[in-house]
């Protein structure tokens, strides 16, 4: 295996690319081609020439109809997110590899101190991932993957939009052979449209990339800081809340077949229930955790690999609220791939993950592919998942919320079919069903609308859905995608009760994308989609964007919800109509 010449090291399914070679490392055990992987991944690129499309990572997820995005705010710094309608807290979010996933709440599992111009693309390995990667990771896995170092460049992004909005951007590389640097920053705010929903957003990154004796090397530093105006975000009060998280990893490769990893993760959340009466209720928390894996892999006679590797967490908070509070994990897992005449494909893993007093979660997952024809591949994968409680699940109190210590882990067991299909050259099309059935899965429920909302395990939740893709070319530069996903959920086993997450899944979801080049300099994408969400009333949102694509000088425009549409992600938390935002990017080589 080749490696990149710098950035991110290449080993194990958790970073880097083979040179020549269009490859996934999310939801595998060693780096596959896209083409041959035996589950439902998806890769959302973000090329560097079209980053003044895209306003905020968050834009990225919204190509992928299988991704339900729930915003509180426009501006890319808090959402939830779930995958096949798990909740938010049961999609595990990763940096090159590294947990991000907050156990203090899912609430800020997307929450990254990176600036956008560090990402490269997201990987998203959709249905259960826990054999590779641990708790979390019952409706899917998203991987944030930074950059690469590509050449001496220094680019800065200036805009200013609708609402008081403006926007600093800036990156700067330099480097050689046996060494780069990367550094960016980041700076988003807005006064809101509407009281009490402003917000300021600060990310600062250092990506290092180094080539020892043993191997490739990275280095990533980064920090976030995120006041913001709450209002209604966690019930019918006029909060405020400011966050920030400070992460650190780093990645060793030791000779062509080992890696080491490790990362650390500090998050802050001051939470004030009534703005401008912060002393009626405040919480303020601090959470440290930490990581650390090492991996290997061993080529074994008739095209087998044999991975295997053990890995350790810690995770600890201090709290007004929750208390304080500790836990430490760890886990090893092994993974037997085969891959026989290039036809056919098997890969069989299993984890064992010890927590809290004796407790074990075993993960087994097996998956497999084969190539009917040339042109297409059917490929199906039966895999289980857990997810342990946070510490708002388990402690949390406020006016209109209860945690509730009494918690299982939740389990989860996926099936999945599907179908890929290469019609022509730049013409794929792709279908996958699944059904995931959910036991002990965690929601918070209430009996009538004055009730408190109390954390509580479900019996059984199961989900069956489809999903749906063809992408095509119509000129060479010019991509149109257009995607589909149904979801049904089944609550069984229970008494009616009111609950707060679990049934806000959409039931059908369609996206249609256009992107490309227009007269080889000017980029531009659009993207239209269309929402029907469980018991709520569908709509559908517009976004457009374009950039001058070369030169020194970038002009760039970005209009979202071009249609002015009135809606919510989640219920009682309005979103704006109409957007602009307009500036420059300057890029110097």
């Amino acid at each position: 295996m080749k490696l990149q010449n710098f950035g991110v090291v290449v080993c194990l399914g958790f970073a880097g690319a083979v040179w020549g070679q269009s490859v996934v490392v999310t939801g595998v055990a060693t780096p596959t081609p896209l083409d041959e992987a035996d589950r439902a991944v998806q890769v959302l690129k973000l090329p560097r020439a079209e980053r003044a499309l895209y306003n905020s990572w968050y834009s990225l997820l919204q190509l992928d109809p299988a991704l339900n995005l729930l915003q509180r705010s426009t501006g890319g710094f808090i959402a939830d997110l779930s995958i096949r309608g798990a909740g938010y807290g049961q999609t595990l979010v990763l940096v090159d590899g590294m947990r991000i996933n907050d156990a203090q709440t899912g609430h800020f599992n997307l929450d990254l101190p990176l600036p956008l111009e560090l990402i490269s693309s997201v990987e998203v390995l959709k249905g259960s991932g826990s054999t590779l990667y641990g708790s979390d990771a019952i409706g899917g896995v998203v991987n944030v993957r930074t950059r690469t170092w590509e050449a001496p460049e220094f680019r800065l992004l200036g805009g200013v939009g609708s609402y008081g909005a403006n926007q600093q951007h800036g990156s700067g590389s330099l480097g050689g052979k046996r060494w780069s640097e990367q550094v960016d920053f980041a700076r988003d705010f807005s006064k809101g449209f509407q009281a009490n929903r402003d917000y300021r957003n600060l990310a600062v990154s250092s990506l290092s990339g180094f080539r020892l004796k043993p191997g490739a090397g990275s280095l990533l530093l980064a920090i976030g800081d995120r006041p913001f105006g709450a209002d209604q975000f966690y019930g019918n009060f006029p909060s405020w809340e400011r966050t920030k998280t400070w992460f650190a990893s780093a990645h060793q490769q030791l000779g062509d077949k080992t890696e080491i990893g490790l990362s650390y993760r500090r998050h802050t959340d001051l939470f004030v229930l009534y703005r401008y009466s912060p002393q009626i209720y405040t919480n303020r928390h601090l959470l440290d955790s930490w990581q650390g894996n090492l991996r290997r892999h061993d080529n074994l006679p008739k095209n087998a690999i044999l991975s295997y590797g053990v890995e350790g967490l810690s995770e600890a908070i201090q709290s007004t609220n929750l208390g304080v509070r500790s836990r430490k994990r760890g886990s090893g897992y092994v993974f037997y791939d085969i891959r026989a005449l290039k036809r056919f494909s098997l890969s069989a893993g299993i984890r064992e993950e010890f927590y809290g007093s004796g407790q074990v979660a075993t993960s087994p997952s097996l998956s497999g592919a084969a190539w009917i024809s040339s042109k297409v591949k059917a490929r199906a994968s039966v895999s289980r998942a857990f997810r342990l409680p946070s510490y708002t699940d388990l402690y949390y109190s406020d006016p209109a919320n209860r945690g509730n210590p009494n918690l299982k882990h939740e389990t989860a067991t996926n099936f999945e079919g599907g179908v890929d299909a290469w019609v022509r050259d730049g013409m794929k099309a792709s279908v996958t069903v699944f059904h995931r059935r959910d036991r002990n899965a965690i929601d918070y429920v209430r009996a009538k609308p004055t009730d408190v909302w109390q954390a509580t395990n479900f019996s059984r939740l199961n989900f069956t859905g489809v999903e749906a893709s063809g992408e095509f070319q119509p000129v060479k530069g010019q991509t149109v995608r257009l995607s589909f996903a149904g979801l049904r959920g089944v609550r069984a086993g229970q008494d009616v009760l009111l609950s707060k997450y679990a049934f806000n899944y959409p039931v059908q979801t369609g996206v249609a994308e256009w992107r490309g080049l227009i007269a080889g300099k000017l980029a531009a994408r659009t993207r239209v989609g269309a929402v029907n969400r469980l018991n709520r009333s569908p709509y559908g949102l517009w976004d457009t964007s374009a950039t001058w694509a070369s030169g020194k000088w970038r002009p760039f425009i970005q209009v979202a919800n071009m249609t002015s549409t009135s809606y919510q992600e989640i219920p009682g938390v309005a979103l704006p109509g109409r957007t602009f935002m307009g500036g420059i990017e300057i890029v110097i080589r």
